[in-house]
């Protein structure tokens, strides 16, 4: 059995007076207009242990809501800042519904902390009924994320999908011979990954293109989180956290509300309804940022490593041998 906490934990410098402001942000976003859910209590069990590495079970009952004002006046660091109002805004959603009073609490926090973000104007678009809208800046902002490059147009299918017009059989060939590499290669687990799914490999006319496919897929791989809409929600979350641009606008809103709000965002994504975790959505978030390694950096090969050991990859990536998901 994997040990409790086996990545680092998200803040580990935070002192318990920041611990308890932080988690007490999170119970009054969670606890706008109603009493704490189950999924609730078990979300802020794991941020306590993920987040701030505590060791003891939470007493989530004896959390206390914290106000804005009162956050903002414990919370002196940017950077901690930051981290407080994108786990309050986690915290909106975890019960599964587009909830505009918890929206508008999360709001609160964030101007009582001053922090301006892209991810805080799609939630309020969202809240106010423009829902089309604020997927569509989250397409822009995960295009944005993976590309390094400004993204102008809300549907980006054509980029995902380029080998429809325009097939690469060499790079087709290329990733069928990874099935040929020695068993417990990262290569072939690539391999079969793709072939237990059913999917096409890039190159092929309806392949993912390559700019994506072998850098979310190898997050896929190497964090263990598999296919299912609950494991797209954590891989991304992992994703957030290991790739660190534009964390939330682009990778975590946009699965949080097609995974567990049933929102479509475009023509490939497909969309379910409850599929965070909220347990091991924060130890996918631990994990992304204890992780040594960004497959969406630029410059990143995946062909430098398909002969790997998988169980070497991820010891020299920080992480755990037979990766994160507690469910595997």
């Amino acid at each position: 059995m994997a040990p409790l906490i086996d990545v680092n934990p998200f803040i580990p410098g935070a002192t318990p007076q920041q611990a308890a402001s932080i988690l007490g942000a999170m119970c009054g976003v969670a606890e706008t207009n109603s009493r704490l859910s189950e999924a609730d209590r078990r979300a802020l069990a794991a941020a306590s242990r993920y987040i701030f590495g505590d060791t003891q079970p939470l007493d989530v009952d004896k959390v206390q809501p914290v106000s804005p004002a009162a956050l903002a006046g414990a919370l002196r660091d940017p950077a901690l800042r930051q981290d407080a109002l994108k786990f309050a805004t986690v915290m909106a959603f975890i019960d599964g519904s587009l909830d505009k009073a918890k929206i508008a609490r999360v709001v609160d926090y964030a101007n009582a902390l001053g922090v301006q973000e892209r991810y805080i104007d799609e939630i309020a678009e969202a809240a106010a009924g423009h829902v089309k809208e604020a997927l569509a800046d989250m397409t822009r902002a995960n295009m944005l994320s993976i590309t390094g490059k400004d993204w102008k147009d809300a549907d980006a299918t054509a980029w995902l999908m380029p080998y429809e017009k325009a097939p690469d059989p060499q790079l087709a060939a290329r990733c069928e011979a990874l099935g040929s590499l020695p068993e417990g290669s990262f290569g072939l687990a690539f391999y079969r990954h793709y072939r237990s799914n059913g999917y096409a490999f890039p190159g092929e006319p309806a392949g993912l293109n390559a700019g994506f496919g072998f850098p979310h897929d190898t997050a896929h791989v190497v964090s263990g989180y598999d296919t299912s809409p609950r494991g797209e929600l954590l891989v991304s979350t992992f994703t957030a956290a290991m790739h660190r641009r534009l964390p939330m606008a682009g990778h975590i809103l946009p699965v949080i509300f097609s995974w567990h709000l049933d929102i479509q965002i475009n023509p490939v994504a497909k969309h379910a309804k409850g599929a965070l975790d909220p347990e091991e959505f924060w130890h996918a978030y631990a994990g992304g940022k204890t992780a040594t390694v960004d497959t969406f950096a630029p410059g990143w090969d995946f062909w430098a490593y398909v002969e790997t050991p998988l169980r070497a990859l991820r010891r020299q990536w920080s992480i755990p041998e037979n990766g994160l998901d507690r469910e595997v």
